[in-house]
């Protein structure tokens, strides 16, 4: 439930990294689809997080987009700065902005292990080590981060990719634990093959032979994920915290 004092759900601001498209847009538009207040980051796909703000915005939701670099403590700063300046400091932070990488870990450079970790997890740590500290001080608050399947099953040929995903799903088990005692709940959603950009690495054969894997026969659609991602943010889900949720049609169970 809603503490005494804290604005409605639908009042409340949601802050969704990584929402230019694929899932982070379908999670915008589900938040704003009830008419919340969406924040929209991206990093360069600009014309991308445009066209997710107009969907948002036909449903009536006050809608702000903003660009930085999540490797980068000072952009995350000025990002911050700019949100308080519009009055829309996080009730509800999504951290769904990361990379994927596919490939023998034996040619993976350090420097694109550095860049996975960094986007995918470093990212995740100073987003939450920035928003996080309102929440706490109004009592209420909702932290849900991205994950996937691989970050609990790992993945051959996705090591780097597997580890960071690993490292959120630690980082939200751990966190959950020190945020309880302030009524923020920290949770992951690890989706299994989603119907996204990040299947253009496949071609027919290879998605028709994952599908084959899937009990359920298919890929997610992004919506699908985005439910779930707003069910965690309803105040009736605040006994929920420190769970990893896997929507993967059966496919690890």
């Amino acid at each position: 439930m809603t503490p005494t004092g804290i604005k409605s759900f639908t009042e409340q601001t949601v802050l969704i990294t990584g929402a230019s498209r694929g899932i982070g847009a379908a999670i915008a538009r589900r938040f704003a689809s009830v008419g919340m207040n969406v924040v929209i980051h991206y990093l360069q796909s600009h014309e991308s997080a445009n066209e997710t703000a107009r969907s948002c915005m036909r449903h009536g939701a006050r809608v702000l987009t903003v660009t930085a670099d999540l490797r980068s403590l000072d952009q995350i700063e000025r990002m911050r700065e700019k949100l308080e300046q519009h009055g829309l400091i996080p009730d509800i932070l999504v951290n769904n902005a990361g990379i994927s990488h596919y490939g023998m870990l034996s040619d993976v450079t350090e420097t694109e292990w550095d860049d996975i970790m960094n986007i995918n997890l470093k990212g995740t740590f100073l987003m939450t080590r920035q928003f996080m500290p309102a929440m706490i001080a109004q009592k209420y608050g909702r932290i849900i981060n991205v994950s996937s399947i691989w970050g609990i099953s790992g993945a051959s040929c996705e090591v780097a990719y597997s580890t960071a995903k690993g490292g959120i799903n630690a980082f939200t088990k751990a966190l959950a634990k020190e945020l309880a005692p302030s009524a923020v709940t920290v949770n992951a959603v690890a989706p299994g093959a989603v119907d996204t950009m990040m299947m253009a690495g496949f071609d027919a054969q290879e998605k028709a032979a994952l599908e084959h894997d899937i009990p359920a026969g298919r890929f997610a659609q992004p919506d699908e994920i985005a439910s779930l991602v707003y069910f965690l943010a309803l105040p009736e889900s605040g006994y929920i915290t420190g769970q990893i949720i896997s929507p993967n049609g059966g496919w690890l169970t």
